[in-house]
């Protein structure tokens, strides 16, 4: 049994409290939220995240912080000699991941971060497919991820870019990413916009991106909070078929079911037919519970993080960077012409 602490009881620290207890192979002895109204039944309530990290009962602690906290807490608990579950993003930028990276050689801690979507029935079933090579190679793929927000928003500290590190790109748009580069590897070329189409936040509410490899492979995205339905929308082009996931399965429920369409084979020209898809309906969102478990693997059993590690992390870190980096050298170059 694993003494976890966590720090956050807001929507994910009660998730992920869920999940642990669910898993009856860890005791959440300790948490830490400056929120009164928020709290979680049974542990006990510390002063600070610094005197939870402290406490010798806690051997993992759970990261479920705005932004601006993870990577800070990260480095806090890998020198108290923690194991560390830290929500998304990492950090800001890839070199606050690089810190994390030489914290936890240092400590020889576990570190794995809630990249949620990986764990997803739907795209584990993907991820299966793609590397089982019965499709053949990945040729392009398209991610759109949206959702609404209305005025209250502007209240939430994801607004703020102090705190949250970026907008609907930091938010969601950095799970879709993560998707691609599990199913693709990395990508060689970057290409965004990132705008404020309609609420003129600090952040941005809207990203487009393209994402290419020297083999040829792009991928596009669109990341988006002025999208009036929330939707989840991943294809994956192969040189055999395709593969679809539409819809998620959320706490919200507001993404819709979350299906997968197969179609296994390239059809006579001009297009395959929609006889031709398999689809499969997922009614269980087990995700919660596959990541916990797997993070508690690695804890108890000392085997490696599969999912969700630091160096996944720097990976994905260093795209974001060269994401918001294209966007502003795009508006500095077409600023000059202007001029």
């Amino acid at each position: 049994m694993t003494g976890v602490g966590i720090i956050g009881a807001g929507k994910m620290g009660r998730i992920r409290a869920e999940a642990l207890a669910k898993s009856g192979r860890a005791e959440i002895v300790a948490y830490f939220e400056p929120n009164a109204v928020s709290a979680l039944e049974g542990p006990e309530r510390k002063d600070s995240a610094e005197a939870l990290i402290a406490d010798p009962r806690v051997e993992a602690v759970f990261i479920c912080t705005p932004n601006l906290h993870n990577q800070p807490l990260t480095l806090k608990a890998l020198k108290a000699g923690k194991h560390v579950f830290c929500e998304k993003p990492p950090a800001f930028t890839a070199a606050d991941v690089e810190e994390v990276i030489a914290a936890e050689r240092a400590s020889g801690r576990k570190v794995m971060y809630g990249f949620n979507h990986r764990h997803h029935d739907s795209i584990l079933e993907t991820k299966k497919m793609i590397d089982s090579g019965a499709y053949g190679r990945i040729l392009w793929m398209r991610g759109r991820y949206g959702k609404s927000v209305d005025q209250n928003f502007f209240k939430d500290w994801r607004s703020k870019k102090e705190l949250a590190g970026g907008g609907i790109m930091m938010d969601q748009g950095i799970h879709m990413l993560d998707l691609f580069l599990m199913f693709a590897g990395d990508f060689d070329e970057v290409m965004a916009t990132v705008s404020n189409l309609y609420w003129h936040l600090d952040v941005e509410d809207n990203v487009f991106a393209i994402f290419k490899r020297k083999d040829g492979l792009v991928a596009s995205l669109h990341s988006t909070m002025s999208q009036w339905r929330h939707l989840f929308s991943i294809e994956i082009f192969l040189e055999k078929g395709y593969i679809v996931v539409n819809g998620l399965l959320t706490s919200s429920g507001t993404y819709g079911q979350e299906t997968l369409t197969v179609a296994k084979n390239r059809t006579t020209a001009p297009a395959a037919t929609w006889n031709d898809e398999e689809h499969q309906t997922f009614d269980i969102n087990n995700s919660w519970d596959n990541e916990v478990g797997q993070f508690l693997d690695a804890v108890q059993k000392d085997e490696p993080v599969r999912v969700g590690t630091t160096a996944d992390a720097l990976k994905l870190m260093r795209v974001m960077d060269r994401i918001y980096k294209y966007d502003r050298h795009l508006h500095e170059s077409l600023g000059e012409r202007a001029s």
